[in-house]
């Protein structure tokens, strides 16, 4: 089995290596894993996996190697993490409760509202319409309904109507490794190239060659530096949140831009660009690159290209403090303007279907705001794009 579990590893392509995987026996035999297969999971781990980028391919080939193995230990009830047994009080409302749900009435009452429950609150609250609670339609907390609330420690969406999101969530890096399921991807980019000779002469000439060596009468040997694509991207993802459905194209559009741009940068944000942007999503906490210094590192002539659903809290594009991850000093749309006003090719790539573009309000603020460049990430949508950049 564990031969198995090397070559499977070796197959999703994780780089592990002869002297690892004996590394792990000698921790098997000195009883390290103890018999508990999360313990043997971790070992395995630590002894296999070098690079944090090829954590999720492991954790797929182990979990397809060793499936049907299960913990022989006993639950304890007193185990089982309070946040399941809060879920189970997940509020359901018909249409027709919802309908007589009122809002408190905007941005300024809710934050106002907010404050005051923050200061008179004294214990946890289930079900009701006014405390920051669970299953209640009270516009603060999680697991119940108000049409337009601050969401307070829930996974994922429910309804989508939160204004803002007050949660601590991790993001994973996207694997710029990802085969393509269609080369038609990397065609459409390749509208992009303009090729170029820089750097130092390391190619052979054979037309200069041959011409010089005729007119000199001896062989005159001619180099040349090598051609590359001198085209200069940035590129901003958007991820988390309601873009983890997308995951699988966004990597796909990645892995397709790493390979096509030698001069390609990357950053990350999420829902809206601020006044900081990241490289690893990891460490995206304790280290950030402030937008500023991105507009003054890389000159006008880049190309820009976000990528993301657009799909938020209007507060978060028009209004300071609307970030769901921090409290942002300047609205989104203010650094939108920024980035724009120094980069004049500059491109939305949208995953989600045109056709329902007209249902989200933020995606119409997004889309103004990019002066109409938003386009579907799809290969008619990617060519579309490709010429806006280069005409």
């Amino acid at each position: 089995m564990f031969i198995n579990f090397f070559l499977e590893l070796r197959s999703a392509k994780v780089p592990v290596s002869l002297r690892e995987y004996l590394t792990l026996l000698d921790g098997m035999d000195a009883g390290l894993a103890d018999y508990s297969i999360e313990h043997f999971y971790y070992l395995s781990r630590a002894t296999l996996v070098k690079d944090e980028k090829n954590l999720d391919k492991f954790d797929q080939v182990f979990g397809h190697v060793f499936k049907g193995l299960e913990q022989t230990e006993q639950v304890d009830v007193q185990d089982i993490p309070e946040e399941w047994l809060r879920k189970l009080a997940e509020r359901t409302l018909t249409p027709e409760e919802r309908a007589q749900i009122e809002a408190l009435g905007g941005w300024d009452k809710l934050m106002e509202t907010l404050k005051k429950r923050l200061e008179e609150q004294k214990k946890r609250h289930q079900g009701g319409s006014k405390w920051i609670g669970t299953a209640g339609t009270s516009p603060f907390g999680a697991y119940g309904y108000n049409p337009e609330g601050v969401r307070i420690g829930q996974d994922d969406n429910r309804n989508f109507r939160a204004v803002k999101v007050w949660d601590k969530r991790e993001f994973k890096n996207l694997d710029d490794t990802l085969e393509l399921g269609t080369r038609n991807i990397k065609v459409a980019l390749r509208r992009l190239r303009q090729f170029a000779r820089q750097g130092a002469p390391t190619e052979l000439d054979l037309d200069g060659t041959i011409r010089n060596t005729a007119k000199s009468g001896y062989l005159d040997i001619r180099m040349v530096p090598e051609r590359h694509n001198a085209v200069k991207v940035l590129l901003f993802l958007d991820v988390g949140g309601s873009m983890n459905p997308h995951v699988r194209v966004m990597e796909e559009l990645f892995s397709a831009a790493r390979s096509e741009f030698k001069h390609l940068e990357y950053f990350y944000f999420h829902n809206c660009p601020y006044e900081r942007v990241w490289k690893d999503n990891i460490r995206r906490r304790t280290d950030t690159i402030p937008t500023w210094d991105v507009l003054h590192t890389y000159p006008a002539d880049y190309k820009i290209i976000f990528v993301g659903d657009a799909s938020m809290s209007p507060y978060e594009i028009a209004y300071p403090g609307g970030s769901v991850e921090h409290w942002n000093e300047e609205a989104g749309s203010l650094w939108m303007q920024r980035i724009l006003s120094v980069y004049s090719r500059a491109v939305w790539l949208n995953p989600v279907k045109e056709d329902w573009w007209g249902h989200t309000q933020s995606v119409d603020m997004i889309r103004r705001l990019m002066g109409g460049r938003m386009f579907p990430l799809t290969l008619d949508g990617l060519d579309r794009a490709t010429r806006e950049l280069v005409r």
